[in-house]
C-alpha cells in the first residue's frame, strides 16, 4: 500500500476542519446544559468526523510541512473547544435519559392502571 502525499492528506484534513467546524456550530448551544439540544445524528456524524479525521491525521508523517502543520494546529484548535463543551454535552445526555426513564415509569404506571381497570370491569 502506497502512503498518500503531503498534499493530499492536508487538503483531507482541511476538509474534515471545515466538517467538524460546522459540526460544531451545531452544538453551539451546548456551552449550556439548558440550550443544548442533541440529536442521535449530530452525535453519530460528529463521532464519524473525528474518526475519519484521526485516520488522516495517523497517516501524517513525522516531519510535516507547515502547510499541514498549519491544518494540524486549526485541527487541534476545534478538538479543544469540542473538549469545552463535552462536559455540558454529558449533563445534556445524562439529562435526557432521566427524562425517558421519568417517561417510561409513567407509561408502565399507565399499563398498570389499564390493567386493574379492566379487571374491575
Amino acid at each position: 500500500m502506497t502512503l498518500p502525499d503531503n498534499q493530499l492528506i492536508t487538503r483531507e484534513l482541511s476538509a474534515a476542519t471545515v466538517r467538524l467546524c460546522a459540526c460544531l456550530d451545531t452544538l453551539r448551544g451546548c456551552s449550556s446544559p439548558n440550550l443544548c439540544t442533541l440529536s442521535p445524528q449530530s452525535i453519530t456524524h460528529l463521532l464519524t468526523e473525528l474518526r475519519q479525521a484521526g485516520e488522516w491525521i495517523r497517516l501524517a508523517p513525522a516531519n510535516r510541512p507547515p502547510e499541514l502543520q498549519r491544518e494540524l494546529e486549526q485541527y487541534r484548535t476545534l478538538v479543544e473547544r469540542l473538549r469545552d463543551l463535552m462536559p455540558h454535552i454529558h449533563a445534556t445526555l445524562l439529562a435526557e435519559r432521566d427524562r425517558i426513564e421519568q417517561e417510561r415509569a409513567r407509561i408502565h404506571s399507565a399499563i398498570a392502571w389499564a390493567r386493574r381497570s379492566t379487571e374491575i370491569l
